[in-house]
């Protein structure tokens, strides 16, 4: 917005909601849904740094500036106009970049379900 990419009313009225649930709540629709046999739910950490076999926190971070461009494009071009995505998203880059390198505790928390469907 500071660099005139980005029009401040557009940017005030965009929102994204998001709910991460737990690991349990997972579990639980799974249940109640009753279409699958539950075999195991864990939540794990992990590090972002750990998601590349590549050493470089600039590697790290243009994988995943690519990851969440595939999600958010659409979204974010509806919103502010196609001309903003590919600035957005090296700003973006960058960003990430800077904070795997000079943070220590970059981590994630995943949900693996291991389930079989019912007969």
């Amino acid at each position: 917005m500071a660099q005139g990419l980005i029009e401040e009313n557009k940017l005030h009225t965009f929102h994204i909601p998001q709910y991460s649930p737990s690991s349990a709540e997972i579990a639980m629709e799974i249940v109640k849904e009753g279409s699958f046999v539950l075999n195991t739910v864990e939540a794990k950490e992990i590090r972002w740094a750990e998601c590349s076999d590549n050493s470089s926190s600039s590697n790290y971070a243009y994988y995943m500036a690519k990851c969440m461009r595939s999600v958010a494009e659409p979204l974010l071009v509806e919103q502010f106009g196609e001309v903003v995505i590919d600035e957005l998203f090296k700003k973006y880059k960058r960003i990430l970049s800077h904070r795997l390198y000079h943070e220590d505790d970059n981590k994630s928390v995943i949900v693996v379900v291991s389930m079989t469907r019912r007969d």
